[in-house]
């Protein structure tokens, strides 16, 4: 067996995704499992080279985990021969010139989303990527997720029939800043750092939407700012100027409509932080983060609406649990090891810059038409 190092600049890496999923549950899980087998005698070891602005906090992190390198010259590290890998989780409005830079080196691109903070910066990064022979990937980690491959495997069998609808719940009330510590970064709220939940959200159900169900056709959102102040990390008041929720209404090529709200302004009455119900001819199921339940025609009850009586069924115990039928990894970690294998192995991928410029398309014209007040055509775009 033939153990390969692989260097991978992570930029961004103190930040809270950055950190836990990236580097402490991917490329440092791969570590502690014995590095990736590719299958032909050769393992991975991934050697993360830790890139950022603030020296302290990277020196601490390479230090608690046992890594060598760190550094807080992007330009140096990109330079380096021994980099192959370019990882970006860093603020929205920094990626797309770290990215360019980092094509321009030679380096293979791995980031998260959004890709950049406007469709037309994605393309180019698309277009460049291509042209330059690298490999990329954007993190789509939600399809990752046991509870949509559950679902997933329900739309492969054809549990569902025809589809007709799906119906998305995300959010949790995210504190102000003021009494209670917020539990995300107060850039996210500031639509001039590339914050708001459209940029953050959309991106995202996107490509569920459309490796679940099909590619979006049309949009039709709001977007809107419920609270209007809050305080940041060092306590002090600002005006929130991006949206912190978003209804949103989705239709999809094959004439199923999905309906997705998503706010940081609501508190959590549902079993997990994000559910897809999806109904179809046949069936229907409700899918999250982990579990999915399912409930098939020849199993629908009759309920009858008779307001004058409580109600006396117990509508979420007449669902079947889908089982697990096997082990399900880390989302990031599982995504990480396909680009990985990707890069040097020649495994297909096709979740890359292109299919992360679609999901900032969607961003873009789903605040255009919150905007402009009407549903908005979502063309297919390409290289």
């Amino acid at each position: 067996m033939t153990r390969k190092t692989v260097r991978i600049a992570m930029n961004g890496v103190t930040g809270r995704m950055g950190y836990r999923q990236h580097l402490v549950r991917s490329l440092l899980a791969l570590r502690e499992q014995g590095g990736l087998d590719l299958g032909d005698g050769t393992v991975l070891w991934p050697e993360p080279v830790l890139v950022g602005r603030r020296a302290p906090a990277l020196k601490a992190l390479a230090e608690r985990h046992g890594l060598e390198h760190w550094a807080t010259d992007v330009d140096a590290v990109l330079a380096d021969p021994a980099v192959d890998i370019y990882f970006d989780a860093q603020v929205t409005s920094a990626r797309e010139e770290a990215i360019k830079k980092a094509i321009a080196a030679g380096k293979h691109v791995y980031t998260e989303k959004p890709t950049a903070t406007g469709l037309d910066g994605a393309l180019e990064l698309a277009r460049l990527a291509t042209a330059a022979g690298v490999r990329h990937g954007v993190v789509q980690d939600k399809i990752f997720l046991p509870g949509l491959l559950k679902l997933k495997r329900l739309i492969d069998g054809g549990f569902f029939g025809r589809i007709l609808s799906v119906r998305g719940e995300f959010g949790y009330w995210v504190f102000e800043g003021d009494w209670q510590e917020a539990q995300r970064p107060s850039w996210n709220y500031r639509a001039e750092d590339g914050g708001g939940i459209v940029v953050d959200m959309f991106p995202h159900w996107e490509y569920v939407l459309h490796e679940l169900f099909g590619r979006v056709r049309s949009v039709q959102a709001l977007a809107t700012t419920h609270i209007p102040q809050r305080w940041d990390e060092n306590g002090k008041p600002y005006d929130a100027t991006a949206a912190d929720a978003a209804y949103g209404i989705f239709e999809l090529e094959g004439g199923a409509v999905a309906q997705i709200n998503s706010s940081w302004a609501v508190r959590v009455h549902r079993d997990e932080l994000v559910e897809f119900q999806v109904d179809g001819t046949e069936g229907s199921a409700v899918a999250g983060l982990r579990t999915c339940r399912a409930q098939h025609r020849s199993a629908t009850p009759k309920p009858v609406w008779n307001p004058d009586i409580p109600a006396t069924e117990v509508f979420r115990d007449q669902w079947q649990e889908v089982p697990d039928n096997g082990q399900f990894d880390n989302g990031f970690k599982a995504q990480w090891e396909l680009f990985l294998r990707h890069v040097y192995a020649d495994a297909p991928y096709h979740w890359d810059l292109l299919a992360g410029a679609r999901g900032v398309q969607l961003a873009e014209l789903g605040l255009r038409s919150s905007a402009e007040g009407r549903r908005i055509d979502v063309p297919e775009i390409g290289l």
